[in-house]
């Protein structure tokens, strides 16, 4: 299937509700630095208010993706919308607030849609057959790639062009916007079987190795992020090619994911495609640190951003082998938590680092995590992919052994057919 078949009402009503709802989590963290940042402390208490936001997307996802009813989705989709715009609208019209009282309010924006990202690609989904799914995934990536490079420069933009507050009111009406536009979608999406609670959180622990590689790759991204502009000082580079750069980084990522759904099936299987991709980041990232030239560090990140989205992609996709079809919006908001927790975890490494090594250092130390975060999730997914017959044959005993009424009431045949595949 071609990208152009994606071009239905629904996909397109669904990339308007996306770009409305993500562009405010994309501008969050540089819009909250700025609204502060002329307070005495300000830089430091920037930090503090991104920290509490991301905080609250870890927290809150996972907790709010086991709770979302696949069915009738769009009410819990409604409220966390609601809630982020009204903690960002909180923000923008009360800067001069007590420090805890916008640390609260961006408490309250990250945690109220953080299971959003999750619903949404669950939607995505069924919104298209399964033989476009990788390609709707890629272009879910071009999408979101694209969102993250425009929001730096629009917040930056907005704040010390016109005030610090508007970028934040201005997030809280598109989020409003992404509320109304829930309506332009399905109520839901449909699922072929349920499980209790105990049982839909062993299958979302079971595969942890692919969150552990998910959050591997984000903290490469945030090496990337956060010590390009000390790199550049060091190696007697302007800082102010820190912007490009990294809008290099995000071009070749969009451009990465076009290309991986150009073709439905990639050679190997995902998890060896998951960690060849990653380790090749990782070298990516490693060369920045060690080339002195600007146009030398220039194409390591772009060729490193071109692998990143892949990287990326091809975990989503192993989720969707992995666990069962109404495990998938749960397991995508874990996934969502693991690479918050991943980038923030690097930053703070990043931002340890830096008071004691240099910052080409600081970066082959973040290299080195990645790579031993990876042999970690590699080691777990071996063993996981190994226990995956077992499990499948046991489950095809039991089926074998139960009245046929009651095996054809609790597991359709499509589904079958589809839990073997995965």
């Amino acid at each position: 299937m071609s990208y152009r078949e994606l071009a239905t009402r629904p996909v397109l009503a669904w990339s308007a509700v996306t770009v409305a709802g993500r562009l405010p989590v994309a501008m969050a963290p540089l819009a909250l630095v700025f609204l502060v940042r002329e307070r005495p402390g300000g830089y430091s208490l920037g930090a503090v208010l991104a920290a509490a936001y991301v905080l609250g997307e870890i927290v809150a996802a996972p907790v709010l993706g086991l709770r979302l009813n696949a069915e009738r989705a769009r009410p819990q989709l409604v409220a966390g919308l609601a809630v982020g715009a009204a903690g960002f609208a909180g923000l923008g019209l009360v800067p001069g607030a007590h420090p805890a009282v916008l640390a609260a309010l961006a408490l309250l924006a990250g945690a109220g849609p953080a299971a959003v990202p999750g619903g949404l690609r669950a939607l995505l989904t069924s919104l298209v057959p399964e033989r476009a799914v990788t390609q709707a995934m890629s272009m879910e990536s071009v999408l979101t790639f694209g969102i993250w490079a425009a929001a730096p420069a629009l917040a930056t933009g907005l704040a010390l062009g016109v005030d610090p507050a508007v970028p934040l009111l201005l997030m809280g009406v598109l989020m409003g916007l992404s509320v109304a536009g829930l309506w332009a979608l399905p109520p839901g999406w449909q699922q072929e079987a349920r499980e209790d609670g105990t049982t839909l959180r062993r299958a979302l622990l079971r595969v942890w190795p692919v969150y552990v590689l998910g959050a591997a790759s984000l903290t490469l991204l945030a090496l990337a992020e956060l010590i390009l502009p000390a790199l550049l000082e060091q190696r007697g580079i302007g800082i102010g090619w820190a912007g490009p750069l990294l809008a290099g980084f995000s071009i070749g990522s969009a451009v990465g994911a076009f290309v991986y759904g150009l073709r439905g099936h990639w050679p190997g299987p995902l998890a060896v495609q998951s960690l060849l991709l990653v380790l090749a980041v990782a070298s990516g990232v490693a060369l920045v640190a060690l080339l002195p030239w600007t146009a030398a560090i220039a194409v390591a990140l772009v060729a490193a951003g071109l692998l990143q989205a892949p990287a990326m992609l091809t975990r989503n996709l192993a989720l969707r082998q992995l666990l069962p079809p109404s495990a998938l919006a749960a397991g995508y908001s874990v996934m969502y938590a693991a690479v918050g927790a991943g980038y923030a975890a690097s930053g703070t490494l990043a931002g340890g680092l830096l008071k004691v090594v240099a910052p080409s250092t600081a970066i082959l130390c973040g290299v080195a995590l990645t790579v031993l975060l990876t042999a970690v999730a590699a080691v777990g997914e071996r063993r996981l992919l190994r226990e995956a017959p077992e499990a499948q044959e046991a489950a095809s005993g039991t089926t074998s052994e139960a009245a046929s009424e009651t095996a054809s009431e609790a597991f359709p045949a499509d589904a079958d057919v589809r839990n073997v595949r995965r």
